[in-house]
């Protein structure tokens, strides 16, 4: 009898030694390894989403490697929780058509859920400039390590028209970097970005591609980390608002875009404060942030975001030829919020014809086609 309870003992002993260990190893009781852990831009809420949503599927790593692990997800307000509208917070829409926007291209969508709100001509393949920066900023992130050192090579700074004016052998992080990209989109900061990460600019797009992919888009084909120009590039109105909405849950990006100016300060101990190129922020109250983008090619571009009463909207616009993509912006986005119940102030509405697009948004007098923004120098 002594033996038969010592044998028992030791069977369950060894059980209890065999459960913690496979928990040790990132195994749940439910058999599922648990060391796999989803990038914060992954996180698109709960399951059943509606119609014309933008969840994103399980795939494996994109870039064809083995696969390593995650930064774990982080809350990011007012996305955190899998309810995107709890109790107290049904959506209730309000009658009325859209408000015509100049846009050759749009998508306005609920940010929280992905729902289609108003569109026109989303899937039509077009260039769409400096926005794919936002692209460019979550390969980066991706790749983790912020803190990590990038020292500039002579071949970052051979592109036109928008720099920063970086120079060989100087050293920044990756974070000072990614906020001069998402903040004043400068194009030889995203080829260093993009050598740093890939190896080239052409292996960066690459990269670029599979996260599209990864996000569920099928229509966009990207050739360099910028935007300018080229080629074969294109991408969708759709497509960038998958890209957008999985932008609107990195806290890095949504902390960068929010920002109305940055301060980059050089090797050499000089500073120069950076203005944001999206005019919306500081104009329209409920504006978070995002990207603008120009080229000759593409015309005006904004993927712009949009917060109030625990509402938010992500809309995106492309091939706008007129100066008040701004404006249309502000009018739509106010729009969108009202349908989903949020109390916005009438003044949101009401369009300023000084809200226009800002120098910064004009083409390159000197290449005859940029993203917009003024060269600074140090």
């Amino acid at each position: 009898m002594p033996d038969l309870f010592m044998s028992r003992f030791g069977l369950l002993g060894a059980a209890m030694i065999g459960v913690l260990g496979l928990t040790a190893c990132g195994i749940g009781a439910s058999g599922q390894g648990g060391g796999t852990q989803y990038h914060p831009s992954m996180s698109y809420g709960p399951t059943g989403l509606p119609a014309g949503s933008y969840a994103t599927p399980a795939v494996m790593n994109p870039y064809g490697q083995q696969p390593r692990p995650m930064a774990p997800p982080q809350a990011a307000p007012p996305m955190a929780g899998r309810d995107p509208y709890p109790a107290g917070m049904q959506v209730a829409r309000v009658s009325g058509a859209a408000p015509v926007i100049r846009a050759a291209s749009y998508l306005l969508i609920d940010a929280r859920t992905g729902a289609h709100l108003a569109s026109s001509n989303p899937d039509q393949r077009r260039a769409v400039a400096s926005t794919q920066k936002l692209v460019t900023a979550l390969v980066v992130l991706d790749a983790g390590n912020l803190d990590k050192v990038v020292t500039i090579q002579s071949t970052d700074a051979q592109v036109e028209p928008t720099r920063l004016g970086l120079g060989a052998g100087q050293r920044y992080t990756r974070r000072n970097l990614l906020n001069a990209v998402l903040i004043k989109s400068a194009n030889d900061v995203a080829k260093a970005l993009a050598r740093d990460n890939a190896g080239s600019s052409a292996a960066f797009a690459e990269r670029m591609n599979a996260k599209m992919r990864q996000l569920g888009g099928t229509s966009s084909n990207f050739r360099n980390p910028h935007g300018l120009t080229e080629p074969g590039q294109y991408s969708t109105a759709r497509n960038m608002a998958r890209v957008a909405m999985a932008a609107y849950r990195s806290s890095v990006i949504r902390e960068a875009v929010a920002k109305r100016y940055y301060r980059f300060t050089f090797n050499s101990g000089k500073s120069v404060t950076l203005e944001n190129t999206n005019k919306l922020l500081g104009t329209m109250g409920a504006c978070n942030g995002m990207k603008t983008g120009y080229t000759v090619a593409s015309g005006r571009c904004l993927i712009s975001s949009a917060s109030a009463g625990g509402r938010d909207v992500i809309l995106v616009q492309l091939g706008t030829k007129t100066q008040y993509i701004f404006n249309d912006a502000r009018t739509l986005m106010t729009w969108g919020l009202r349908q989903l119940g949020a109390n916005v102030a009438e003044a949101e509405v009401k369009e300023e014809h000084g809200l226009t697009a800002m120098l910064e948004d004009e083409p390159s007098a000197m290449s005859g086609a940029g993203d917009g923004e003024m060269v600074v120098v140090p």
